[in-house]
């Protein structure tokens, strides 16, 4: 009787049980179709709002193409409002190309205030709303910047109407609203524009100015125009002047446009005008102060690797070669950039080939791998660091050596004598003679005199410079035989150097030198740097 109660009674559990069962999953499967419905409802009304808008849009673009009347700057901005809400790269690209046409005409339009849309800007309502619009708009520019490819006709039109865009709203100059009674408007419109600018650099505007300029001129033949090299230049130099040459933006003008390889000889060629505003900003002195500070120098070396490094070394040499009065005035700290960046490129240079090490044409077996676009320009980038082993740069680093005068009355110092091979037809005194007698001016070579401190400024900066031309020879092992030969062309280098090596030390001679040997100091180095320059060009002029 009892199991008989019990039994049931478990049996109406269960079915008690299993009802809430199916009860919860017929909730669970109505709270899903709703939930199912009203994403495809949300789905469909957005796809319906955005044809409706976008087409819009079109017949907006179509009106003012066809000039039946001209657009006001509100309308415009009205339909930027509703194209940016629904916007889409790929669906919106040719759309986005005509708001940018559409704006860009307004500004031109004379003496129709309505019309520009930069008045916009003054309006009390909308001042806000119309920053963030140029802000979207400007970095959807930059955003298409990235994918273009200035070789390709039509995309080169792009990229001169988005740098249009971005030339125009990131500088107040050819603002037709702030002439006249309107200038007492331009520090506020300065203000904004600064804003701009440092919104963009926020979202890595740097970065697309250097994928622009890479893909139009890391090649044998640039692509990018005059005009287009001079905006995007032009681009990359107003965040650092807004900012009155801060170092976060000197550190990402160097990171991201100084490093673009034999940027400065374009320059030169195509837009050497840009090449005036540098000098004009002072911006090599700049450049030297800053990466003088050893832990910037590391900074900006580790952010662009061997490469790059490379790149930046040889524009900066460039930039040297045509700043004479800087150079000379920032000797000390021209050449130890140049020695930090020299020392920090050899670290991936290689002995011998391997798995891990591809050919570099300057470098050498180098283990890091070398893209094309820097194989392209490996030849200007050569001509570029060519400059460092010039006459016309040898002249003002050695200033300090080649100011000596040699008396022709001196006496020759007496060298020891040593068997010469039979294979050998000239005498050791004819080899000496083509070392040292090449000028006819210069006939002698000094006996050790001794009497200058080593740690004199003058033998500091000597030293330096050897150390400079010495890092050179032993990093860019593919084209050492040119650095020797330019370093030898002048008749009296060697022999003046020979000259200073004589006064060095109390008594002179190879007595210091033998001591340093001894002395694994960083000061021993430096002297023995001076006799080794010394060395490697005697050994390439006798050999």
């Amino acid at each position: 009787m009892f199991s008989a109660s019990q039994s049931s009674k478990a049996q109406f559990l269960d079915k008690a049980r299993q009802a809430r069962e199916e009860r919860r999953e017929l909730k669970e499967r109505e709270r899903a179709a709703v939930q199912i419905q009203a994403l495809v409802r949300r789905f469909l009304c957005r796809c319906h709002l955005q044809k409706e808008i976008r087409r819009e849009v079109e017949d907006f673009f179509e009106a003012t193409e066809s000039g039946a009347s001209k657009r006001s700057a509100l309308s415009v901005f009205r339909i930027a409002r509703k194209l940016l809400f629904v916007f889409n790269h790929k669906e919106d690209k040719e759309r986005f190309e005509k708001l940018c046409r559409c704006i860009l005409n307004s500004m031109d339009v004379e003496n129709e205030p309505k019309v520009w849309y930069v008045s916009l800007a003054l309006s009390k309502d909308l001042t806000l709303l119309w920053i963030k619009q140029i802000k979207d708009i400007l970095w959807f520019c930059c955003e298409f910047l990235k994918q273009l490819k200035p070789d390709i006709l039509q995309d080169s039109r792009l990229v001169n109407l988005h740098l249009t865009m971005l030339v125009t709203f990131t500088d107040t100059s050819t603002w037709k609203i702030l002439r006249g009674k309107g200038e007492t408007l331009r520090p506020a419109m300065n203000h904004i524009c600064a804003n701009i600018m440092g919104h963009l650099n926020q979202k890595g505007f740097y970065s697309v100015l250097q994928i622009l300029l890479t893909n139009g001129l890391a090649r044998s033949r640039p692509s990018l125009s005059k005009g287009s090299l001079t905006a995007i230049f032009s681009l990359a130099l107003r965040p650092v002047v807004a900012a009155q040459f801060s170092d976060n933006l000197l550190r990402s003008f160097l990171i991201h446009i100084m490093s673009v390889p034999a940027i400065m000889t374009h320059l030169a060629t195509l837009t050497p005008e840009r090449l005036a505003v540098i000098e004009s900003h002072d911006l090599f002195r700049k450049f030297i102060i800053f990466l003088s500070r050893e832990a910037q120098c590391r900074d900006v070396c580790v952010c662009l690797e061997g490469s790059h490094t490379l790149c930046l070394l040889g524009n900066l040499v460039y930039l040297g070669s045509l700043n004479d009065k800087v150079l000379e005035d920032e000797t000390a700290h021209f050449v130890g950039v140049l020695i930090h960046m020299l020392s920090y490129c050899q670290k991936y240079v290689s002995q011998k080939k391997s798995n891990l090490t591809h050919w570099h044409p300057v470098l050498g077996w180098f283990s890091q791998t070398v893209d094309y676009g820097l194989n392209e320009s490996m030849p200007l980038l050569t001509k570029q660091l060519q400059h460092l082993w010039g006459v016309h740069m040898i002249r003002i680093l050695f200033s300090d050596v080649l100011s000596k005068k040699l008396l022709e009355n001196q006496e020759i110092a007496q060298l020891p004598t040593q068997p010469v091979s039979p294979q050998n037809s000239l005498p050791m005194k004819n080899l000496f003679k083509r070392a040292f007698q090449k000028s006819a001016s210069v006939r002698n070579i000094l006996k050790p005199v001794g009497g200058k401190r080593v740690d004199s400024a003058e033998v500091q900066k000597v030293c330096s410079i050897c150390v400079l031309y010495q890092t050179t020879l032993t990093t860019l092992t593919q084209i050492r035989l040119q650095i020797l030969t330019g370093l030898t062309y002048l008749d009296d280098l060697l022999p003046k150097l020979w000259a200073f090596i004589c006064e060095l030390g109390p008594q002179g001679g190879l007595k210091l030198f033998l001591e340093c040997l001894n002395n694994d100091t960083e000061e021993s180095k430096r002297l023995l740097a001076m006799l080794m320059l010394f060395c490697d060009c005697s050994r390439h002029l006798i050999t």
